[in-house]
């Protein structure tokens, strides 16, 4: 079996930087217009929005990204080269600044214009698809982004905006303000007191203390592209797996599709450390790479996504129907796609949420193994996400204790992960035990166990405990409009026959295979009754609910 090449650094750089040939060049020229530049010319700034494609023809700009000390150079081009990255695809704001430094005559095309061009023109699109993603990747591993934070390991809120921040593929600098002895000087500069970490410095001017995820979406304008009065073919509520799949078949087949996340988009399947037995990655993959990588199509294919908000309720009287957001704005849509997934259960002990970020976590990734290095740590649960984080926290901890609440690991965990708890000297399965109680100041420092068979109580110096037991569907919204099971599940299809209390069946037709009680309403992934839990399934049913929304849409 053969494989390919490492791409060499020159190789990496040539398709990052590529150079476009005279008839690529030509095929951009339709709907683009001829503009002059001259030296020292601004094309854009960071923050701008609606920033368009520049293919140079002759002339020199330089890419920089400023920064408190002035600013730090990113690229150059040539004649030959185009500018951008991911941002002109998801018509986010821009994230460096464009200046002319050589006077020539650049090709102009606006964003709608560019997005057209990659959707009809094959070569052009893998040439501008890989160009913008591995550009972003540089800005990520260069930290090169408008966002400066400055926030303490210690801090439960500074570890959800790096998590925010990391799982939405937007590059920033952090400054462990626990290890840097120059932090100081940038918290003086701005009046920033100890008390109001972590600090958000967002497009080098603002200065956020301790800012809400919500606003610092804000900041970053991540939303500010979505225009809110639209009556759309499509929401899509939640960006797991099932809801991204249903993204890229919807926005691929010409409809109009907005895709509302709370937080982090991949669901549970983003903060899984390695995927193993998904179709087409021998090897694995990554849920956060996973996810990124169908972001990246639904972008390509003119899909909206809106991060940041929950759904509040649905306004289910008529359609269009409404998806009412936290705060209060209403979004129209023909179609809803409910893919808002299943939360894992919190354990019941008392002080638990003192201590969720600052050594209870709910997500297993490289950011939470860095945390735990050369220590001993806890896994609550034994399903595949259990056993995929102990698997991949041993790799740095010195100790993994997996507590399972059953006699034996979970019946759906593939039978792979099974054997490499059972051979990995690291981890030490502890059946029948649960965790009773948590102790600390500022930080998790003790947590004391109880074996459920002989009934002993034992206290360990242990701070860090990552829980992934059992789940629940996050469904509180749509009480009133769908049928539910008796856990809170979604039913569809077929079971809404057994379905009691529920609303009437409006039509003379029978519901569809992934229809709610409610018409033009469909559940996919696991907030869905009977939903198998496996990403390959709920990418599945992701692109199977597409078919059935066109013959939904087709009845209005």
């Amino acid at each position: 079996m053969s494989s390919q090449p490492i791409p060499s650094a020159l190789d990496a750089r040539t398709q990052a930087f590529p150079v476009l040939s005279a008839a690529q060049i030509n095929r951009v020229r339709s709907g683009s217009k001829l503009r002059s530049v001259v030296a020292g010319e601004i094309l854009f700034e960071p923050g701008d929005s609606n920033v368009p494609f520049f293919v140079l023809l002759s002339g020199r700009m330089e890419i920089v990204q400023p920064d408190l000390a002035g600013e730090r150079p990113i690229a150059t081009h040539g004649p030959g080269e185009f500018t951008g990255e991911m941002t002109m695809i998801s018509g986010r704001r821009c994230l460096v600044r464009g200046r002319v430094t050589e006077q020539g005559e650049f090709l102009e095309l606006g964003g709608d214009g560019l997005r057209s061009l990659v959707a009809r023109d094959a070569e052009l699109s893998e040439i501008f698809m890989r160009a913008f993603i591995l550009r972003r990747l540089e800005l990520i591993s260069r930290g090169q982004g408008n966002v400066i934070l400055m926030g303490s390991r210690h801090s439960a809120h500074t570890l959800r905006l790096r998590e925010f921040l990391t799982r939405n593929e937007h590059p920033f600098t952090y400054v462990d303000l626990d290890a840097d002895k120059t932090s100081q000087e940038l918290l003086d500069r701005f009046e920033v007191k100890l008390d109001e970490i972590p600090v958000i410095i967002c497009n080098v001017r603002g200065v956020l203390r301790n800012p809400s995820i919500p606003e610092l979406a804000d900041c970053l304008g991540l939303n500010a592209a979505i225009d809110e009065s639209q009556v759309r073919d499509l929401i899509i509520a939640g960006a797991g797996p099932s809801g991204l799949a249903a993204a890229v078949y919807a926005a691929s087949e010409g409809l109009d599709v907005l895709v509302i996340e709370t937080a982090t988009p991949g669901g549970q399947a983003g903060s899984s450390s390695k995927i193993e037995n998904y179709l087409g990655f021998p090897t694995g993959i990554a849920g956060q790479e996973l996810a990124a990588r169908a972001i990246a199509q639904t972008e390509k294919f003119g899909a909206k996504m809106m991060v940041a908000h929950s759904v509040a309720r649905l306004d289910c009287a008529r359609r269009p129907y409404k998806v009412v957001l936290d705060n209060g704005n209403k979004l129209a849509s023909r179609a809803v796609v409910i893919a808002t997934g299943a939360q894992y259960n919190k354990p019941r002990i008392a002080n638990l949420e003192q201590f969720e970020g600052q050594g209870v976590y709910y997500g297993a990734t490289y950011m939470e193994s860095q945390l735990c290095e050369q220590e001993e740590i806890i896994v609550v649960g034994g399903g595949n996400s259990a056993g995929q984080a102990a698997v991949f926290l041993s790799q740095t901890a010195r100790k993994v204790h997996m507590l399972v609440r059953s006699g034996v690991l979970s019946d759906s965990m593939s039978r792979y992960l099974v054997q490499r708890i059972e051979e990995n000297p690291v981890i030490e399965l502890h059946f029948r035990t649960e965790i009773t109680a948590l102790d600390g100041g500022a930080q998790l420092d003790r947590v004391t166990w109880q074996d459920k068979l002989n009934g002993e109580t034992s206290v360990h110096a242990i701070r860090h405990v990552f829980v992934m037991a059992g789940a629940s569907p996050r469904t509180e919204w749509l009480r009133g409009c769908v049928a539910l099971d008796d856990k809170g599940f979604i039913l569809t299809g077929r079971d809404l026959d057994t379905a009691t209390g529920a609303p009437l069946w409006a039509l003379a037709r029978p519901p569809q295979m992934l229809e709610t009680s409610l018409p033009g309403v469909f559940a996919v992934g696991d907030v869905r009754s009977g939903n198998v839990k496996r990403v390959a399934s709920a990418v599945g049913e992701g692109a199977i609910a597409i078919h059935l929304v066109h013959r939904a849409l087709a009845e209005l």
